[in-house]
């Protein structure tokens, strides 16, 4: 920030309990004017001199009260979230008024578009030997899975019974790593820092890698079961990579109905994490938007939110004027707006993430 002295502060659950209490100090009394945190800086015993912006990144990593409890921290704040896809709540927001769109809809310099390939159960020992090709050109692999261990209410195939018969059956030649969310937190550290020096030729893991890893020499993903995915995780997943200069790819394999290949054929045909957002409000849509489910049914009886935007635009604007003019519907002729805005929503509890 240039020649203006800014004091930062970090608050996360790792913490000690003197590091806490002295980092805490220093939020509430303003000492510290930039906050870095993560969920730890909604829990309970955090206050803020004076919030004026509050940043969410990979919002939908967030349920609906956790962001409002982030907003809520100061005086009506300046409210910024992003996210590379959207949830349909969030997109929802956005056709209603309550949050501006901004998008970023430029790839960094230098980056290839991923190729993205659908691929059946017979396919298995091509798709392997692709990966073991990729490696051998000096390139590393993740291998993704939905489950961490095999259920015996789910035919899935999970992480880590899948680790152990890939590092010893069909890449015992290679070396491989595992990594899921029930891992002590030390041990993913290892294991991501190990793959980020080159040590790891393919990583193992869960969605836990969705957000925040950054290896520009991974260049291939093979995600199973990927019919048992949300669009949005699907979206986040790829990101990890094509994140260098080398050209990437996302293979599938899947299985399902027509309702799942439907999701699919949308990731197949797009690398634009808004389109699928779109898509995934279509599909599952918005959820409550006085409440607090992030997708579901709308309870809209002839609008479709995607065919009819221009006309929420319109009476968004139209709302905003009445609003405007007459913020408690008080003059005679709101008067039958008042009493039906009433009948409708006046019973319910209200989330609003931003206002």
């Amino acid at each position: 920030l240039g020649d203006l002295p800014v004091e930062v502060a970090l608050l996360t659950g790792r913490l000690g309990a003197a590091e806490r209490r002295e980092t805490l100090a220093r939020i509430a009394s303003g000492r510290a004017q930039i906050v870095v945190g993560t969920h730890a800086l909604i829990q309970e015993g955090v206050a803020f001199h004076r919030l004026g912006l509050a940043v969410v990144d990979e919002q939908h990593r967030f349920g609906v009260r956790q962001r409002m409890a982030l907003a809520r921290l100061g005086e009506r704040p300046d409210v910024l979230v992003m996210s590379a896809t959207p949830i349909p709540r969030s997109l929802a927001l956005t056709l209603y008024g309550d949050l501006d769109l901004t998008v970023l809809d430029e790839r960094p310099p230098g980056r290839r578009r991923v190729r993205t390939e659908l691929r059946p159960e017979s396919s298995r020992p091509r798709v392997y030997e692709f990966l073991r090709a990729e490696v051998r050109r000096g390139r590393q692999a993740y291998i993704v899975y939905p489950l961490v261990e095999e259920s015996e209410k789910v035919d899935l195939r999970a992480a880590v019974e899948e680790y152990e018969r890939l590092a010893t059956q069909v890449f015992p030649d290679l070396r491989l790593g595992l990594i899921h969310g029930q891992l002590p937190g030390e041990e993913k550290d290892a294991t991501m820092r190990a793959f980020l020096a080159g040590e790891l030729d393919i990583l193992v893991s869960t969605t836990v890698i969705e957000v925040g890893i950054d290896v520009p020499n991974a260049t291939v993903m093979l995600i199973e079961h990927a019919e048992r995915f949300g669009l949005a995780q699907l979206h986040q997943l790829r990101g990890r990579i094509g994140r260098g200069a080398e050209q990437s790819y996302c293979i599938l394999m899947a299985a399902g109905g027509e309702e799942a290949a439907a999701r699919l054929r949308v990731f197949l045909e797009s690398d634009d994490g808004f389109a699928i957002a779109r898509a995934d409000l279509r599909l599952r849509g918005m959820g409550d938007f006085f409440g607090a489910r992030q997708h579901g049914l709308p309870e809209f009886r002839f609008f479709d939110p995607e065919r009819d935007e221009d006309l929420v635009e319109r009476a968004r604007d139209a709302a905003r004027a009445v609003v405007g003019r007459d913020p408690e519907l008080a003059l005679p002729e709101h008067a039958r707006l008042r009493t039906a805005l009433k009948a409708r929503y006046g019973g319910r509890e209200a989330f609003y993430e931003v206002g």
